[in-house]
């Protein structure tokens, strides 16, 4: 039987406060949508964390217990605490994966992991976006065909100031002529991160089976593999070495 892997999935949970519009797209939060759709994958054991749940949901116990973490934020990137930013830090490091989802890219842990400032242009006129494959064999697109599309989307168009990725895996074009680097992978430490661009919190994104595919299948490539964590500092030799005065 495959191990279950831990999911926690967590929304700054802020536009569904204070919106009617994103409330009657998502009335159990963009974070219900995703568990909910998420969760018919028999192998994903998923909770979820808020922004304004105490230590926003992800204590020392939570990410302890995560294989892999979602991260869906906007407005209030700011009010995520340093503290908890370097935890998830510190546990992707040690080996969790790591999914950052549309606006997430300007969120602190996305930035610090990059090291760039995660910029691009963007444009709110709900255009189509087509997302093409351009790595056919890679698992995160397993069951996805030539391309999809999503009638109404928010576009995010280059240059995205991130660093170079292990692999671009979509591409993005848009109605008003643009294109972005949709899906994009990267290793930092232990852990495995991937980038994946649809889903503004006006448009019904996330319950398309074609996105929640390929955010089931992000699962299962960035859960941990299990081994150890190097060990690092001062190190005895694993040979006889002559001592030299």
């Amino acid at each position: 039987m495959a191990k279950r892997i831990k999911v926690t999935i967590w929304n700054e949970n802020r536009h569904e406060q204070t919106s009617e519009k994103v409330r009657s797209v998502y009335p159990k939060g963009i974070h219900g949508a995703l568990a909910d759709g998420l969760g018919i994958k028999e192998n994903l054991e998923i909770v979820t964390a808020t922004l304004d749940e105490p230590e926003h949901g992800l204590t020392e116990e939570r990410l302890a217990d995560t294989d892999v973490l979602l991260w869906w934020g906007h407005t209030a990137h700011g009010d995520v605490s340093d503290e908890v930013v370097e935890r998830v830090y510190q546990r992707v490091l040690h080996g969790m994966g790591l999914i950052v989802l549309h606006s997430g890219h300007f969120s602190k842990i996305f930035k610090k992991l990059m090291g760039t400032s995660c910029d691009l242009k963007w444009r709110e006129i709900g255009e189509k976006e087509r997302l093409w494959v351009i790595s056919p064999g890679h698992p995160i697109v397993e069951g996805i065909g030539e391309c999809f599309e999503l009638p109404h989307e928010e576009m995010y168009g280059e240059h995205f100031d991130i660093p170079q990725p292990d692999e671009t895996v979509l591409v993005s074009w848009f109605a008003g002529g643009e294109v972005f680097r949709s899906g994009c992978t990267f290793h930092r430490g232990q852990g495995k991160i991937f980038y994946f661009r649809p889903g503004h919190e006006t448009y019904p994104t996330y319950y398309n089976e074609q996105v929640l595919t390929v955010i089931r299948n992000a699962v299962s490539w960035a859960a941990p593999t299990g081994r150890e964590y190097p060990k690092y500092g001062n190190a005895q030799p694993l040979e006889q070495v002559p001592v030299y005065e």
